[in-house]
């Protein structure tokens, strides 16, 4: 994957806006099992499309909510994910962090909740870029990664950090 982008991500912006949240507690992250939509079956964050008039901040909030039951505590940008994908139109995705949360993380109709040590993130049951920017994001380091993907095959990444928002 080393050879250079077919996409100029200088001018690239993505069909779709989306979130994701990630809170990292106590040696854990909570993650979900995702129901339905894209990706469904598979390990990742809560999140989803942002709303017409919405911000990327209050959309993983609202996300998280309907998701999960809870409210993230001061959630912070740690990274944009943007995708080219041959089965969905591309896709911006803003990542944020918290550190806690109001209420009890309870399955819904979405996700199921997965409290997981940082030490046993099954990357085996994720998106096969989590492996190259969720390490970053335990590590509170800002970060873009570029990923194309055939399917649920990723074909070329490349991964920016210390980005400042």
């Amino acid at each position: 994957m080393s050879t250079p982008s077919p996409i100029d991500w200088t001018t690239w912006s993505g069909e779709m806006h989306a979130t994701l949240m990630f809170i990292v507690r106590d040696g854990q992250i909570l993650l979900i099992e995702k129901k339905r939509g894209l990706g469904a079956g598979k390990i990742n964050g809560p999140g989803g499309k942002i709303d017409p008039g919405e911000t990327p901040l209050q959309a993983v909030i609202r996300e998280t909510q309907e998701e999960l039951v809870i409210t993230p505590h001061e959630p912070r940008k740690i990274g944009e994910l943007r995708f080219v994908m041959s089965m969905c139109p591309d896709i911006l995705c803003h990542v944020y962090r918290a550190d806690d949360f109001t209420g009890t993380p309870t399955e819904t109709d979405e996700a199921t909740p997965v409290w997981t040590p940082l030490d046993e993130i099954p990357y085996q049951r994720m998106w096969e870029d989590d492996r190259h920017w969720l390490p970053l994001l335990i590590e509170e380091k800002t970060f873009i990664g570029n990923f194309i993907f055939e399917g649920e095959e990723m074909r070329w990444k490349e991964m920016i950090t210390g980005v400042e928002w």
